[in-house]
């Protein structure tokens, strides 16, 4: 029987340069569990928000001072002598926990859970836990001086300590270092037999469902019975053994009556409720279920004439991979729900997403997490925890690693959608490419943990998942870990140092980190930054842009592509429409050179405060711009046109990732921008299912008589558009040629817009209406005589004229129109 220790807590400063008006902390205020300091400073009414404005250097007290939580409790013995453990869920970080007065647990790792027996310990009536935590960033660089130091991102040494990286500050995200009892604890009273562990390996062999079930059983003390019966059932299959004390036990099942478990877009997500029971099952310890799914994984590697491939297969087929990074969806961590995963993860499968790329710098997610993947059909990729720094081999990381790793390789298993275990971000690159040798001296800097002591527990405790040492990595020893022609690779030359028509300089086999940086929605900002006047470079803005140089990127990305913003207002809209087209014009790069590339994961799909980021959907869950576009290009099938691969001309691509072939006409017209035909030829494209097939453009069509009036336009008749415009927008000879109506519906309003003649990528920004409104579409360009219709869900009693209010209903166009006239 589990007891949660779920009230009653206090938190105390222990030590600490608070400010006066926290004085209150010194004698205990109340506190949740789980939860962190930061919270519960919150719900004291002693810490306002702490993202609005620039208050990261006033709060760095929190993270260098040292925490008390502390409890009472009511324990009653139970009359059969059974044993009490204390079941810790994680701790954030470094802690010591004492019942009774009496130690009973010390742990320096956030991503570990503990189970102590308190026999001795515990007392009928009255008894009190304490957990004292030191200071992360205080103990962070005391390590360091231990171990040595040793290269890493950003101001901490967060390679000297076991808790997730960006939590001390990362180019998205704010320091604001966590102390508290970060997930549940309680006491669990059990005796006999206890399941500590199930660990389901599946598998597809010859075809059929099977399943080795890992049953790892605790016994109360020497006392116990030597043997106990098992039962593990699944999906109509049962299979009794014996357990005996000292010796693994291993169940093995094949499961003919169940199907496959498939990704999004291949088929069904089938799952099943697997048993173990123990000796009749009859208590809760003795009795464990999850659901499992059967798959195959294996990731192709084999040399071709190009390079080598990364080529993600399940159950026997290639998945093209359509991918996004997430980090922890919260700066505290404790405040995600599963309502609130569910939410984030729906931002992914609305957009097309079928895999999740869980980054090193951030946790082990919860359960929940893994479970909506399974039930959504998303593959995970999983880095275990290291990110952007050279890592220490001594024994004090080397065994919280492996204990880690172990509990987490354990845990997650059980878990069809996670396919991929990757050793690390970036370290391996950083090694070869970030001048960090002479730094080291010949110091460790964790080539270990990724050839070593990670694809070992892979192998041992999920031995049908793959296994990568990092990311990027090409998968040999003689190849550099970024190179375009194997492998996984990143991709960040773009945004930091190039304009993103650089994509196409790029022939990457599979992407595994790219992006571009944009604005979060306005009113996003507008909860954040009150700068006065409002600018781009204010100090609270620029508090809510962490990447270095962060604006002057957004501002030297526009290149050609778009005029310089006049005013606040347009510099929003400009660095959110860049920032949408950026990651498309990459993806639809990518895909065109499918069967050579094989899938992309863009960075990033979430944000975890309100912040200038890589992120489709911001932190108050606004989908801006860019996740319209990512949802565009994510479409099973996709129609683009590009520069021929020979380097003269054009070609459209059709990369039809579906399980049905595409059979229709492509239809080309080089047209001028108020709909005037000027050239037309049709084609008849037939591209196989889960294949692409291109057509060379006739320069014709492909050879404008004025690039500023012209575009040409593909249509299949199966239903894809593309579009190819001779010029940049900035040179293009766009106007104001809209007309909108917008009227009130039942659940929220519509807007119907109509084009005289092209108007680019036109979008509402909706939340500048009202901070609740969401829309159903964006990013619509619309050719003369066409018209859309918005749908909006805003709350009832406002005027439906706001929404085509000029800084609501926005395009490409009107950035164009407002720049020429200003130069004019």
């Amino acid at each position: 029987m589990y007891h949660p220790l779920d009230s009653g807590w206090t938190l105390t400063l222990l030590r600490g340069d608070r400010p006066e008006h926290c004085a209150a902390v010194d004698g205990g205020i109340p506190a949740t569990v789980p939860g962190v300091v930061h919270t519960d400073l919150m719900a004291a009414g002693l810490l306002g928000d702490p993202f609005i404005g620039d208050q990261e250097a006033e709060l760095a007290w929190i993270g260098l001072s040292d925490w008390r939580y502390r409890s009472e409790f009511t324990w009653t013995p139970s009359a059969d002598d059974s044993r009490a453990d204390l079941v810790v869920g994680g701790l954030d970080t470094v802690a010591t926990v004492r019942v009774n007065g009496q130690v009973v647990l010390e742990t320096a790792n956030q991503h570990r859970s503990h189970r102590v027996d308190l026999a001795g310990v515990l007392r009928g009536g009255r008894n009190d836990i304490e957990v004292d935590f030191r200071s992360p960033v205080e103990w962070a660089r005391e390590r360091e001086a231990v171990l040595g130091a040793r290269p890493h991102a950003y101001v901490h040494p967060f390679n000297a300590i076991r808790k997730s990286a960006c939590n001390f500050g990362w180019d998205w995200g704010p320091d604001f270092a966590t102390s508290g009892v970060w997930r549940p604890v309680g006491i669990e009273e059990w005796s006999g037999v206890r399941i500590a562990s199930i660990r389901p390996v599946v598998d597809l062999v010859d075809g059929v469902p099977h399943v080795d079930v890992h049953v790892d059983l605790e016994w109360q003390d020497d006392d116990t019975r030597e043997e106990v019966p098992v039962v593990v059932s699944v999906a109509g299959a049962v299979a009794h053994s014996t357990a005996r004390r000292d010796h693994p036990l291993v169940v093995s099942l094949d499961v003919p009556g169940a199907e496959p478990w498939w990704p999004r877009g291949y088929g069904d997500a089938n799952l099943y409720e697997l048993v173990v029971t123990v000796d009749g099952g009859g208590e809760d310890h003795t009795r464990s279920s999850r659901s499992i799914g059967f798959r195959s994984v294996d990731v192709d590697l084999a040399p071709d004439q190009d390079g080598s491939p990364f080529t993600v297969r399940v159950n026997g087929r290639d998945v093209y991979v359509h991918g996004a990074n997430w980090i922890p969806d919260d700066v505290f961590v404790t405040r995600i729900t599963p309502e609130s995963l569910a939410e984030s993860i729906a931002d992914a499968t609305d957009a097309g997403v079928n895999l999740l790329r869980v980054w090193g710098g951030g946790l082990y997610e919860s359960d929940d997490f893994y479970d909506i993947c399974d039930r959504e059909g998303v593959l995970v990729w999983q880095d275990f925890l290291l990110a952007c720094a050279a890592y220490s081999e001594d024994a004090e990381l080397w065994d919280e690693f492996e204990a880690e790793a172990r509990e987490a390789v354990t845990r997650l298993t059980s878990h069809p959608s996670l396919i991929i275990w990757n050793g690390g971000n970036e370290n391996i690159w950083g090694y070869v490419d970030w001048k960090w040798r002479p730094r080291l001296g010949g110091r460790t800097w964790g080539e270990g943990y990724y050839t070593d002591l990670f694809p070992r527990i892979v192998a041992e405790l999920a031995p049908t998942t793959f296994y990568s040492e990092g990311s990027p990595f090409s998968f040999s020893r003689y190849a550099h870990p970024n190179d375009a022609a194997h492998g996984t690779m990143h991709i960040w030359d773009v945004w930091n140092a190039r304009d993103y028509d650089a994509y196409r300089t790029h022939r990457p086999r599979f992407v595994s980190e790219f992006g571009y940086q944009g604005p979060p929605a306005f009113s996003t900002l507008e909860s954040v930054v009150r700068d006065e006047p409002r600018s781009a470079f204010g100090a609270e803005m620029l508090a809510h842009q962490k990447a270095d140089q962060g604006n002057v990127k957004l501002e030297r990305g526009l290149g050609s592509h778009l005029p310089e913003p006049r005013d606040y207002d347009d510099w929003h809209w400009t660095m959110q429409l860049n920032q949408a087209r950026a990651v498309a014009f990459g993806i639809e790069w990518f895909r065109s050179l499918f069967p050579l590339n094989r899938g992309w994961i863009m960075w990033q799909l979430n944000d975890c405060w309100p912040v200038v980021s890589w992120a489709a959907v911001d932190g108050h869950r606004h989908r801006k711009p860019l996740w319209y576009e990512l949802r565009r290009v994510s479409a099973p099938r996709l129609l683009t046109v590009q520069p021929s691969l020979a380097g003269e001309g054009l070609r459209v691509v059709l990369h039809n990732d579906a399980d049905e072939a595409a059979a229709g006409t492509l239809e080309l017209r080089r047209e001028t921008l108020d709909g005037t035909v000027l050239e037309t030829s049709s084609v008849d494209l037939v591209v196989d299912a889960r294949s692409a097939g291109s057509v060379a453009v006739d320069p014709l069509l492909a050879t404008p008589e004025n690039p500023a009036k012209e575009v040409l336009v593909a249509r299949s008749s199966t239903g894809e558009r593309a579009l190819w415009f001779f010029a940049d927008d900035t040179a293009l000879d766009l106007d104001l040629a809209l007309d909108a109506r917008a009227r009130a519906v039942p659940g929220g309003y519509e807007v119907a817009v109509t084009a005289r003649e092209v108007t680019k990528d036109i979008t509402l920004l909706v939340d500048r209406v009202d901070a609740s409104a969401r829309v159903d579409s964006s990013m619509v360009t619309l050719f003369a005589g066409e018209e859309h219709v918005f749908r909006v869900t805003a709350p009832e009693g406002l005027d439906p004229e706001a929404f085509v209010g000029d800084r609501v209903l926005r395009s490409a166009n009107d950035l164009v129109v407002r720049a020429r006239t200003a130069a004019a």
